[in-house]
């Protein structure tokens, strides 16, 4: 009878395992499935870039968040396309352009991607906008090249310490990637159900995480090299100097979701306090990527604002 318990577990767990190993996928796999029609690649230190380049008008340029990819400003780039030049870019780790070849996801390394990425392109002035992770790097990239940035704009950046992450545990995927025997599986076995949790965390309205938006998550997290990216970048040190925020004159955006359970809506005042030329918008019933659960009411916000900081 033991032993036919025993093998009984046996067999549940291989199923389990089994339920949650998943190989990688090409680049080519994912561009066929998930690029735009002017969705364009460039070599950048070693790596094939994806980025769009959409619109005519002043240059915004668009940074994404953790997990995330250039596909979270789809809705943005289809409602400011006819007034903007919108330029997304799938940042090192994440999307279809996958690791750095140097295993480099410091601050500094992305602030330093950004530059070239632009210089590539040849836009020499432009708006920023960042989102979490993205946002940390747009006000850090603002920080250190103020002669090239008109306007910026913070969606939920992250970049303080101590408040930010006092009151509650970072994400779970973060958590599973910064301990060694989980990252390690990290690699292999990945549930989608963790990327499921992560979305109905960052959005306010459960009922738009639906099956296509998992899926390309999912997907593009199995993007050969994105496991290893992901548990790298979660174990890399940051030193981040918020008073930076300080030399940042240029007219500046804060847009929150007071419904965001990774970085909490207070910060919106942390980072108000220290830039010189801010506006706050904090918006209800939303969560934590604002551009991607509503795109039409940010984006018009957001191009309300330009408008008038530009008149």
């Amino acid at each position: 009878m033991l032993k036919k318990i025993l093998l009984a577990l046996t067999a549940l767990i291989g199923i389990m395992l089994f339920s949650v190993y998943h190989s990688d996928l090409s680049r080519e796999e994912l561009w066929k499935r998930y690029s735009y029609e002017e969705s364009k690649t460039m070599d950048l230190d070693g790596m094939p870039v994806h980025f769009r380049d959409i619109g005519e008008g002043t240059p915004i340029v668009l940074l994404h968040g953790t997990g995330a990819s250039l596909h979270t400003w789809h809705g943005w780039v289809n409602h400011l396309l006819d007034s903007f030049r919108l330029i997304s870019v799938d940042l090192p780790a994440f999307g279809l352009t996958g690791p750095h070849p140097k295993r480099d996801y410091s601050i500094a390394a992305y602030v330093e991607f950004v530059d070239q990425f632009v210089q590539q392109i040849g836009v020499d002035s432009f708006a920023l906008a960042g989102n979490s992770l993205g946002g940390l790097i747009a006000w850090s990239y603002a920080a250190d090249y103020t002669d090239k940035i008109t306007e910026l704009i913070l969606l939920d950046p992250s970049g303080f310490p101590g408040l930010s992450a006092a009151d509650k545990a970072p994400p779970l995927p973060m958590r599973l990637a910064q301990n060694p025997i989980s990252a390690a599986l990290l690699k292999r076995l990945t549930p989608k159900s963790i990327i499921e949790k992560s979305l109905l965390d960052v959005y306010a309205d459960d009922s738009k995480v639906d099956q296509p938006l998992i899926d390309r998550y999912f997907d593009m997290s199995l993007r050969e090299g994105n496991r290893q990216a992901f548990v790298d970048r979660s174990n890399t040190a940051r030193s981040i100097d918020t008073l930076s925020l300080r030399n940042i004159h240029q007219p500046t955006m804060i847009m929150w979701g007071e419904e965001d359970l990774w970085i909490p809506v207070g910060d919106a005042e942390r980072f108000s306090r220290l830039l010189p030329n801010d506006t706050v918008v904090i918006l209800p019933n939303i969560g934590h990527v604002p551009m991607e659960e509503e795109p039409v009411l940010t984006a018009q916000v957001i191009a309300d604002w330009l408008q008038k900081v530009r008149d």
